[in-house]
C-alpha cells in the first residue's frame, strides 16, 4: 500500500511539473516582448469651481459633484512653517495639532466622538504657507460638520498638559526621522538650498526648537494665522454655489476680521553657507542616504508645468531614470525618486536614494549626472509619452474623492493660481514638449546643485573626496539644524 502510494505520488507530481511547463511555455509565447503604447489621454470633467466672499473677508471656494452624498470641508489658511520664528521651528506644525485637542470647552476625546457621531474625523495639519482642518461627512450632516470645524479653528483651548503631550510625540517622530539618514539629508539639503531664509528650517522642529515652544507663543501664532481674511473655506462635493456661502456664513459670518493687517509673508530663500557638496557621518548608520537638491521657481510660474513633467522623467515613478539608473541597472537602492515642491516664493527640487555606504559616491555622480541629461538631451517621444500617461493617470485618480478634489483647489487656491486650472491639467502637461523641458532642466537644474549625504563617512568619505575634494564632513554630534551652517560648534573636519 505504501509502494502504490508513492508511485502514485511520483506520477502525480511528474504529470504536474509537465502541465506547469506547458502552462509556462503558452504564457511565455502568449505574453507580449513590449509593453502597450499609451492609449489616448482622457478626458477630464470637472466643474468650474466657484469662489465667493464673506463681508469678513472669508474666501468660500466650491465645486458641486452630484451622484454622492458627500461633501469635504477643508479650511485653509494661508501662512504655514515658514512663520516659524527662529529657535521655534515646528511651532506651526505643534500649532495645528492642538487644533482637535481641546476647543471651545471640548476636550481631545469629545472633539473626536463629535466628529466620529457625524461619521467623519477631523484631520488638522500645516505644511509650507498653509495650514488647515478638513473633514468629510455625508450632505446632510455637513452644518454640524461646519460648526464644529469653526469651533476648533477659532477657540482652541492650548491646554497645557495637551501641548506637553503633542510635544512629546513631536518630539519621538523627530528622533526616528533623525535616525534616518535620507531623511536627515533631505533636512540638511533643504537648509543648503534655503540657507537663513523662511524655508531653510525644519518644519518639524528639532529637539532644542521644541522644548522651547511655549503656549503663548502657539497662542501668538494662531492669532497672527487664524484669522478670516487669511482663510478659504473648500468645500467639494454635493453642494451648490448658493448652499456653500449660506453654510459658511452661518458658521464663520460672525468671525471678526483682526483691524491690524496679515503681515506679508517671509522670503522662503535667503543667503546661504553650506558647500555643494556636504558629508555628515552618522558613524555607524547601515546605509547611506544620497540627496541632491536644487532651487526651483515658485508654484504659480508659467513654466510649473513644464517641470511638472521633466520631473516625471527624471524621478517621478519606478519607471523614472534615476531608479532605472541607480536601482534597476546597478542594483545600488530599493529606490530613487525626485519631486518637485513648488512654494509661495521658491520652491524645491530634491532627488534621493538610500544606499550601501560603499556606493554612495557613485550614487552621487549617478544623480547630477541625471539632473545634467535631463539639460543636454531631448527626452526621446516614446520615454515622454509614458511619463505623461503616468502622470495623467495619477492627477484623474486624485480627484475622483472629494477629499482629493479639495486638496487639488487647496493647492491652487493657497498660491493664487486661477481656480479653473484644475480643469487643465492634461491639457498642461500634454502641451510639454522635449524643447521645454530641456530648456528648463538647463535654467534650473544645472549649476546651483547641493548634495548631502548621510552615513557611515569611513565607508564612503575617501570616495567622496577623490570625486568631490572640496567636501567637509560634519559629525552627527555637531549637527545644529536651527543654525545655517549646521554647525553647533567646532569645525567640520576635512
Amino acid at each position: 500500500m505504501k509502494r502504490a502510494t508513492k508511485w502514485g505520488t511520483t506520477l502525480a507530481t511528474a504529470l504536474a511539473l509537465a502541465a506547469g511547463a506547458l502552462a509556462a511555455g503558452a504564457r511565455a509565447a502568449d505574453f507580449p516582448a513590449t509593453p502597450p503604447a499609451p492609449g489616448p489621454a482622457p478626458r477630464l470633467s470637472v466643474p468650474t469651481p466657484t469662489a465667493q466672499a464673506l463681508p469678513n473677508g472669508l474666501e468660500v471656494v466650491s465645486v458641486r459633484r452630484d451622484g454622492l452624498p458627500l461633501v469635504t470641508a477643508e479650511l485653509l489658511l494661508r501662512r504655514g512653517g515658514e512663520l516659524d520664528p527662529a529657535g521655534k521651528a515646528g511651532l506651526a506644525d505643534l500649532t495645528a495639532t492642538l487644533l482637535t485637542r481641546g476647543a471651545g470647552g471640548l476636550g481631545a476625546p469629545q472633539i473626536a466622538a463629535q466628529a466620529e457621531a457625524l461619521g467623519g474625523s477631523l484631520d488638522a495639519s500645516a505644511s509650507w504657507d498653509r495650514s488647515s482642518v478638513a473633514i468629510t461627512v455625508t450632505t446632510p450632516r455637513l452644518p454640524q460638520a461646519l460648526a464644529l470645524l469653526a469651533k476648533v479653528a477659532r477657540q482652541p483651548d492650548f491646554a497645557e498638559d495637551e501641548l506637553q503631550r503633542a510635544r512629546a510625540q513631536a518630539l519621538d517622530d523627530l528622533h526616528l526621522a533623525l535616525s534616518r539618514p535620507t531623511a536627515l539629508a533631505s533636512l540638511a539639503a533643504g537648509r543648503a538650498v534655503f540657507g537663513a531664509g523662511a524655508y531653510g528650517h525644519s518644519r518639524s522642529g528639532t529637539p532644542a526648537s521644541l522644548a522651547a515652544i511655549t503656549r503663548a507663543d502657539v497662542a501668538q501664532l494662531h492669532a497672527a494665522i487664524y484669522r478670516p481674511d487669511n482663510a478659504v473655506l473648500v468645500l467639494t462635493g454635493d453642494i451648490a454655489p448658493a448652499q456653500a456661502r449660506a453654510l459658511a456664513q452661518q458658521s464663520f459670518g460672525d468671525w471678526a476680521r483682526p483691524a491690524a493687517p496679515l503681515a506679508a509673508a517671509p522670503a522662503g530663500h535667503g543667503t546661504g553657507t553650506l558647500p555643494a557638496v556636504l558629508a555628515i557621518d552618522q558613524h555607524g548608520a547601515g546605509q547611506a542616504g544620497v540627496v541632491a537638491a536644487h532651487a526651483a521657481p515658485p508654484r504659480n510660474d508659467p513654466g510649473y508645468y513644464a517641470g511638472v513633467v521633466a520631473n516625471a522623467v527624471l524621478g517621478g515613478s519606478y519607471s523614472a531614470r534615476l531608479n532605472e539608473e541607480i536601482r534597476i541597472k546597478r542594483g545600488l537602492s530599493y529606490g530613487a525618486s525626485s519631486r518637485l515642491d513648488g512654494r509661495r516664493d521658491s520652491g524645491l527640487w530634491l532627488a534621493q536614494a538610500q544606499t550601501k555606504n560603499p556606493s554612495a559616491a557613485q550614487v552621487v555622480d549617478l544623480m547630477l549626472g541625471e539632473f545634467a541629461r535631463l539639460g543636454d538631451t531631448p527626452v526621446p517621444a516614446a520615454e515622454l509619452a509614458a511619463r505623461k500617461a503616468t502622470l495623467v493617470g495619477e492627477y484623474g485618480r486624485g480627484l475622483e474623492t472629494t477629499a482629493g478634489l479639495a486638496r487639488q483647489l487647496g493647492e491652487l487656491a493657497t498660491y493664487g493660481v486661477d481656480l479653473a486650472e484644475i480643469g487643465r491639467y492634461i491639457e498642461r502637461v500634454q502641451a510639454v514638449g522635449p524643447a521645454q523641458i530641456e530648456a528648463y532642466a538647463k535654467a534650473h537644474l544645472g549649476a546651483g546643485s547641493h548634495v548631502v549625504v548621510v552615513g557611515d563617512a569611513t565607508q564612503f568619505g575617501p570616495a567622496l573626496r577623490q570625486r568631490h575634494p572640496e567636501a567637509p564632513t560634519l559629525p552627527f554630534e555637531r549637527l545644529d539644524l536651527d543654525r545655517p551652517d549646521l554647525r553647533a560648534a567646532g569645525r567640520a573636519r576635512p
